[in-house]
């Protein structure tokens, strides 16, 4: 039998584990958010028909699906691939000429450089 591959260090959480870890952590802002501004609405207006619990819950879980949400997607948009970011930013480097300004400026000392 042959042996187990050996692995050279350890992987990062996946794309999903951060969608469910983003997600996590918007909600968890989104509760404590919905909670410091549904208590200071229901201090200011009052707690309405709904009653001063629902009033709350209502606050708080609709500002936990929007933290939610919006944070789960970013720490999607957020994870790249270790190749492609050196791929990437190799071409942005490459593609970088040097600025006009320098060239000018190179331009003008090597002809201050022939008149001397």
């Amino acid at each position: 039998m042959p042996p187990m591959p050996q692995s050279v260090g350890q992987h990062g959480p996946s794309t999903s584990q951060k969608l469910m870890m983003g997600a996590m952590m918007g909600g968890t802002v989104g509760l404590t958010i919905g909670f410091i501004f549904g208590t200071w609405s229901i201090l200011k207006n009052g707690a309405g028909p709904n009653g001063i619990t629902r009033t709350l819950g209502q606050y708080m879980g609709g500002s936990a699906a929007t933290f939610g949400f919006f944070m789960s997607i970013g720490s999607v948009i957020r994870t790249e691939a270790p190749e492609t970011s050196n791929i990437a930013s190799e071409a942005w480097a490459r593609s970088r000429g040097a600025p006009i300004l320098m060239a000018y400026q190179a331009e003008k000392a090597k002809q201050r450089m022939a008149t001397q």
